[in-house]
């Protein structure tokens, strides 16, 4: 058995996130420690890519349980932000922690995964020829092994979890449909579903709502608003009707950094912002 092939082993071990060893070249990372009330620290995060800069020096905090809407005119940094949380691309300075222990930049993507930070791209991926209950079931956090998955049984307590969080993504008429039919908005939601079946603790959304009618638009801001404090919430968005719906903390980033924060109203009336992005 190779380093891989044990380290897969050891993310399907229960205790898997208890304590801190070594397993080849990869550590293991602790608990959360959210002691300060901050789920997430970026410090002075620099990437660069064949000379161009995209991101410069960022610095920034989220608190645990928050909501907050990251804006930006395109080529700011804000999917190369998305990329350095989840360890898809690595900084070249500056660090990256997950609570006040955890750091990011010493994990693998599906280690990063593991321990509590699920991502969603602006296109859905689910798996379209199986129903909506199945694709809950497939992304539930449990031993994947092949001798377990083999003689699995779905459970009444994992049954409870897949029909509340079908209530919750508002797709509980729809558990026997195939998800390949549902409209776009539906397959958004399923695939949000599918990220808190693993038990998130922060939540990275980039333009959840892209391609939505009004309806979905403000069902999804309704959803969101309801995990708001029991997740942890950063949300890329180019709506400004769905950010003032959302009424968060809102961070406006620009060639790599961050140019303003407040309100969505604070940050429309600042001269730079209107500048750089709103005003053009």
């Amino acid at each position: 058995m190779n380093a891989v092939d044990s380290l897969l082993d050891a993310r399907d071990n229960p205790d898997w996130d208890s304590g801190t060893a070594e397993l080849g070249h990869v550590l293991k990372p602790g608990k959360l420690d959210l002691s300060h009330k901050v789920i997430l620290y970026l410090e002075d995060i620099t990437v660069t890519f064949d000379g161009f800069r995209a991101l410069n020096k960022l610095s920034l905090t989220i608190d645990a349980g928050e909501l907050r809407c990251i804006i930006g005119p395109n080529g700011a940094g804000k999917t190369t932000m998305m990329d350095v949380i989840t360890g898809k691309t690595r900084p070249d300075e500056g660090t990256v922690f997950f609570g006040q222990t955890i750091d990011l930049t010493r994990l693998s993507e599906p280690e990063i995964a593991h321990i509590g930070v699920g991502r969603k791209f602006q296109k859905p991926t689910i798996f379209e020829n199986h129903t909506v209950f199945e694709n809950l079931e497939l992304a539930m956090k449990t031993d994947k092994r092949v001798r377990h998955s083999l003689f699995a049984q779905l459970d009444a307590a994992a049954s409870d979890r897949i029909a509340e969080t079908l209530r919750l993504i508002r797709l509980d008429t729809h558990g026997k449909r195939l998800a390949g039919l549902l409209s776009h908005g539906q397959k958004q939601w399923l695939e949000i579903g599918m990220l808190l079946m693993q038990e998130p603790k922060l939540l990275l959304l980039d333009e959840p709502v892209a391609g939505m009618t009004d309806e979905e638009t403000e069902r999804t801001g309704e959803l969101f608003l309801s995990l708001a404090g029991r997740h942890s919430l950063v949300v890329v968005e180019h709506d400004m009707a769905f950010v003032k719906q959302l009424g968060s903390k809102v961070t406006v980033l620009h060639e790599g950094s961050v140019l303003a924060e407040g309100t969505l109203e604070e940050v429309q009336a600042d001269a730079r912002v209107i500048e750089v992005y709103l005003g053009r």
